[in-house]
């Protein structure tokens, strides 16, 4: 809901220094490395890290159909629409047709070109738990809906990337083939080569690496990440076990309470036929188990299954949460390896420069230098124009070292300020969402037993009615 204490959001901006401005309206003097947002620091002594949005985007997924429906190349669209006052918009309700892929297009190329943004994950193409039938079936098109419509609605929360470029044109353009094509061929962030990077040993950097100076923030957020995402799996598991007890065709014998219930209906009708003067009552009682089974199936189809999938669905999102900290830990990375290599660097020229003044011999200097300087001897590469040959390109490895370690440094710092922002935007997410999750959950089981208590309500009359004669 939105209120009058509505907050706005500033400008925006994610782009290199070279690459042309994202959002209308984004102050030139404001861009950083691809990292940094702009904000209001000093605006009311605001929290610079609290989330702020320009206005509302609210999304909705509809009406499946099925296109070239005779054809092998047979697909689903999708109705998206919106209603927004978000000025970035041409209209206040934009909608169009748009299938899987383009939702995929749309979540890889967000996620490339806001890399410090949660960009939610996408359901899987081929795999829907829960659901039997093809892919054109009612309930699998249905269950795809519900998760396309979820994955809009998240976008549509993230006051950064609700203002995007791509996102606008997913929902008003006529020509998405086209805007995908241009997206591809001139992205608002262009790829940059890691340069100085790429040349240092994988010794130096690889996978392995850690973070020498972690800060305690970003490790508190990691090991709330931890927790959340082992709550989220155990409660999974509990209710995918309790969802398997009861719907039927479980596998489990003994396991399966509406095949039970189904069972014992059979059961009861039985003793009608041997009971012949309370026949009647006794399949009034058999209808109702029947039915009481019904309900049980019902309420795992339309309450436990989507429960499960959002709850699926939320754990897949804090993964996304997690790679954007451990993206950022990459930035620390980056920086400190270089830092060292930069290090290393200026150790072997002051090391070149010690010998060839004469101030200082290999001696004293390592076991390692002392060694490099034999082998360089007998390799007749000990004069001094060797080594002031290598002193210059030393010296030119180092100024661009330190130009790496510089943009690294301001990279690192920048992705960091980012980071701590998009926590404050992600903790509102899951808030939402387990509200609304557990809410149908709740108003999915109140369902079921009012109508349970109407179904056994409607048998007491009828076992009344039984003639005891003592």
């Amino acid at each position: 809901m939105l209120g009058d204490d509505e907050d706005v959001f500033d400008s925006v901006t994610w782009e290199s220094p070279n690459a042309p401005a994202v959002y209308e309206g984004t102050s030139a003097g404001l861009s950083g490395p691809g990292f940094r947002q702009s904000t209001a620091e000093s605006e009311d002594g605001r929290d610079p890290h609290e989330p702020k949005w320009e206005g509302y985007l609210i999304t909705s997924v509809k009406d499946p159909v099925k296109e070239l429906a005779e054809t092998k190349d047979a697909y689903v669209s999708y109705l998206v629409s919106a209603k927004t006052n978000l000025p970035i918009f041409s209209s206040p309700n934009p909608s169009a047709r748009r299938r899987f892929q383009d939702f995929v297009f749309l979540r890889t190329h967000l996620a490339k070109d806001f890399p410090a943004c949660v960009v939610p994950p996408l359901p899987d193409k081929h795999r829907l738990e829960y659901v039997t039938g093809d892919r054109f079936s009612p309930e699998f098109m249905e269950r795809r809906r519900l998760d396309l419509h979820r994955f809009l609605q998240r976008l549509a929360r993230h006051p950064t990337l609700q203002r995007s470029t791509l996102l606008r044109a997913f929902f008003e353009s006529t020509e998405w083939h086209v805007i995908m094509h241009q997206h591809v061929a001139h992205p608002p962030v262009p790829e940059q080569s890691s340069g100085v990077i790429d040349s240092i040993s994988d010794s130096l950097l690889n996978a392995f690496s850690r973070v020498r100076k972690p800060d305690e923030r970003f490790l508190a957020m990691r090991e709330s990440v931890d927790k959340f995402e082992e709550g989220l799996a155990l409660s999974e598991r509990l209710f995918t076990r309790v969802r398997n007890r009861s719907n039927d065709g479980n596998p489990e014998p003994g396991e399966d309470l509406t095949g039970d219930y189904h069972d014992l209906a059979v059961a009861v009708q039985g003793l009608g036929f041997l009971e012949s003067g309370i026949t009647d009552p006794l399949n009034h009682f058999s209808n109702t188990l029947l039915e009481f089974s019904a309900l049980l199936r019902h309420t795992t189809q339309m309450t436990t299954d989507p429960f499960l999938v959002h709850l699926h669905s939320l754990l897949q999102y804090s993964h996304a949460n997690r790679a954007v900290l451990k993206l950022r830990d990459q930035k620390q990375m980056d920086f400190e390896e270089l830092s060292e290599y930069l290090s290393a660097v200026t150790a072997e020229r002051d090391r070149l420069a010690a010998v060839i003044s004469g101030r200082a011999g290999s001696t004293g200097l390592g076991l390692g230098a002392y060694i490099k300087d034999k082998v360089d001897a007998l390799r007749g590469q000990d004069d001094d124009r060797a080594r002031v040959e290598r002193m210059r390109k030393l010296d030119a490895k180092i100024k661009e070292l330190q130009d790496a370690v510089a943009t690294a440094h301001e990279t690192s710092d920048a992705f960091s300020d980012e980071t701590l922002r998009e926590q404050k935007v992600f903790q509102k997410a899951p808030e939402a969402e387990m509200k609304e999750m557990l809410g149908n959950y709740a108003d999915g089981q109140i369902e079921f037993y009012k109508a349970a208590m109407e179904e056994w309500e409607r048998i007491i009359p009828v076992i009344q009615r039984i003639r005891v004669d003592v």
